[in-house]
């Protein structure tokens, strides 16, 4: 191994290290102004969704129903200019109605996605990865990704996110496409094995600054937690506040069933630790990566469940959820992430509303099965099997 690659792990392990010890003390700094309203007095729940032209009324009276809400890519752009412009025009009218919720404002940190005026000021010599043949388009070989060992590049995508978390409607920021960075085999075949070593270590830092621009009181979630790492990535989650879950059956490198066990392990880990867990589970065949473009049913890889009516389906979903949230943890059910083409958007299930109350303890494994109790609901969950038994104990009529 050549001694410059050396190097350069070396200053991956030193600046990782450095990150996460100035980052503790804010992460685990528990401040109920800062972190979003949370109550098993019902389901707890996430909004995360996108919508190129503005919102509508309805719409956001129902999105001020949800105590936490990212406001992904290309949010209002058509109408406002930018989807910073968009993303702050539905941030206020939310806030108007609804204080308390949380907004978060959706920057990917590698995918260069077009829509936003901060793209105007990105005239930087080296701002992108660029593969051994002079492509720099390595993103689906259709768009730039950012190369974040160029310090020009992480400030200008630092001062970009400030300049709309400083609005007092925005709450913090989603962080889109850290997946792709802590994936070792990402890009390493085209990029090389040191410039891929040079992405990371710059992605530890830009976090670290993040963190130190936007201050203790500003929330920062990432989409970062997957079974596919042997921690689920749980090393990177403490230099921020917490989580979003997608894909949590999207098996890679192990079994289905090994992937999910694997997937809840460390979902209840972080849970416990107290960060913020943002849980999506899929309905339907219009899944919809966050960082990925939209795909049509034919092009995904989602598996059809034989037999599986739309209700053993969510039961599935919310226990998977329910055997592993804690204080702080969120759920949303969806069918895609475009408002415009979701069937799911602006409904509102029953079980949304109905009294879980607190846990009476962790979830019980026996092997692939998981049983827990709470005050007013009890749940069993089988991953091998794909099924769940949810029973909601009767409420006494007031």
């Amino acid at each position: 191994m050549k001694p410059i690659y050396l190097i350069t792990i070396l200053a991956v392990l030193l600046a990782s290290l450095s990150a996460i010890q100035a980052a503790e003390s804010s992460a685990y700094l528990e401040n109920p102004e800062r972190m979003p309203t949370f109550s098993w007095d019902s389901l707890p729940l996430y909004v995360h969704i996108r919508k190129d032209t503005a919102f509508t009324d309805e719409e956001i009276e129902h999105l001020a129903t949800f105590p936490l809400i990212t406001f992904e890519k290309a949010t209002g752009h058509t109408d406002a200019g930018s989807v910073e412009a968009g993303t702050l025009k539905a941030a206020r009218a939310v806030k108007k109605i609804n204080p308390d919720t949380k907004i978060l404002y959706y920057r990917n940190v590698i995918v260069h996605y077009p829509g936003y005026a901060a793209n105007g000021r990105l005239d930087i010599p080296g701002a992108y990865l660029v593969g051994a043949d002079g492509n720099d388009k390595l993103i689906r070989n259709k768009v730039q990704a950012y190369d974040l060992s160029n310090k020009v590049l992480r400030d200008w995508w630092i001062d970009a996110v400030k300049d709309v978390c400083s609005d007092p409607s925005i709450d913090g920021v989603f962080l889109d496409g850290v997946v792709k960075i802590i994936e070792p085999a990402f890009l390493k075949g085209v990029i090389g094995e040191e410039k891929k070593a040079a992405e990371l270590a710059g992605y530890v830092t830009m976090m670290a600054d993040t963190r130190k621009m936007l201050g203790p009181q500003k929330l920062m979630l990432a989409n970062i937690l997957r079974a596919r790492f042997s921690d689920s990535g749980l090393s990177y989650i403490r230099a921020l506040d917490g989580s979003y879950i997608e894909g949590f059956e999207g098996a890679v490198g192990m079994s289905r069933i090994d992937y999910v066990a694997q997937g809840i392990r460390d979902f209840q880990k972080a849970a416990r630790e107290g960060y913020i867990v943002a849980y999506t589970g899929k309905l339907g065949r219009n899944l919809q990566d966050a960082d990925e473009a939209p795909r049509s049913a034919a092009g995904n890889n989602n598996r059809v469940r034989q037999g599986r009516n739309a209700q053993n389906l969510f039961d599935y979903q919310l226990a998977i959820f329910l055997t592993c949230a804690e204080k702080y943890s969120y759920f949303y059910l969806k069918d895609g992430y475009d408002a415009k083409q979701s069937n799911t958007w602006l409904t509102r299930r029953v079980e949304y509303d109905r009294p879980v109350g607190a846990p009476k303890g962790p979830a019980v494994r026996d092997g692939y099965t998981y049983t827990r109790e709470f005050e007013h609901v009890s749940v069993k969950l089988d991953i091998e099997n794909e099924t769940a038994t949810i029973v909601w104990k009767p409420q006494e009529q007031k």
